[in-house]
């Protein structure tokens, strides 16, 4: 099992990487990378630019406004008893656009047998994102109030739509909207993120959308802060509120605490604690979340 998981892994890389080559490769000759070490921010565990929990206004990869840039990322989160892997790429236009594709596989493990799913049981959801910059500059508008502001959708299909309607949700497939805003003060070294998403995604969306409960949707608030050590080290700390649109199970707002490091523009790496509360009325989910991303 452990053999077959390491080599799903591996080829998974090796298909995000291959893509990231293409874009790279179609983008132009031009010089790309203009921007600052960790600006960019690393990727979300839905697939867009941010910090891990929450999309940031940042637009991915290190292009500025003549360039395009881009990252290829492979992410898990392990709790005492579920495990997320997330595979992705994104790419940005401009430094105005931010396009990406993330996919992630929710493994139960042993709890799937606690639940009635079955060992190791797994759900498997596709995100498409599409991130535009409608205001400020992060980097270059150091005198201004006026953070960086972006509008992000995120489209979401889950694999396991029979599931999770069972469960209570009204639809396997949903569409998520958020604004951001993203102040960067480079003199206090000091990142500050607030993004406010309408959603009706339980979970993620790995449980569906809507619910038994409400199959509104509610506006929820994410807060990242970041504190930028050296150039290349960042220590920080996010906050995200979840809908609760279930009656079988609680769904609890998330939290965790962070340290990236990017030795390079084309290398970083991001570990956190997260507490992510009570999942499908398994208590106390808390463990760790590792990210690396490969970019330009």
């Amino acid at each position: 099992m452990k053999r077959i998981l390491v080599g799903r892994i591996a080829r998974r890389i090796l298909a995000a990487s291959t893509l990231l080559a293409a874009m790279q490769g179609a983008a132009w000759a031009a010089d790309v990378g203009g921007k600052l070490l960790l600006t960019g921010g690393v990727t979300q565990v839905e697939g867009a630019a941010g910090g891990g929990l929450t999309p940031w206004a940042v637009i991915g990869g290190y292009g500025d406004s003549n360039q395009i840039g881009g990252n290829a990322s492979y992410t898990m989160v392990k709790t005492g008893d579920f495990r997320l892997d997330a595979w992705g790429a994104l790419v940005g236009i401009n430094d105005r656009v931010e396009l990406s594709w993330e996919q992630q596989e929710f493994n139960t493990l042993e709890a799937g047998a606690k639940l009635g799913l079955g060992q190791n049981f797994t759900f498997r959801q596709d995100v498409l994102g599409v991130k535009v910059r409608v205001a400020g500059d992060a980097i270059l508008e150091q005198d201004s109030w006026l953070p960086q502001i972006a509008v992000g959708v995120q489209q979401k299909t889950n694999n396991r739509g029979a599931l999770v309607k069972l469960l209570g949700a009204k639809d396997s497939s949903g569409t998520d909207y958020y604004v951001s805003a993203t102040k960067l003060m480079l003199e206090q070294s000091l990142l500050l993120n607030g993004t406010v998403r309408m959603t009706k995604a339980n979970q993620l969306g790995i449980l569906g959308f809507g619910g038994d409960r409400s199959n509104d949707y509610k506006a929820q608030t994410e807060l990242s802060a970041a504190y930028l050590v050296s150039k290349s080290w960042a220590v920080g700390a996010e906050y995200r509120s979840k809908p609760d649109n279930l009656k079988f199970a609680k769904e609890d707002d998330w939290y965790d605490l962070f340290v990236a490091w990017a030795p390079t523009k084309n290398v970083s790496a991001t570990l956190a604690y997260v507490n992510l509360g009570d999942i499908a009325t398994i208590k106390k989910q808390q463990g760790v979340y590792a990210s690396v991303q490969i970019g330009f």
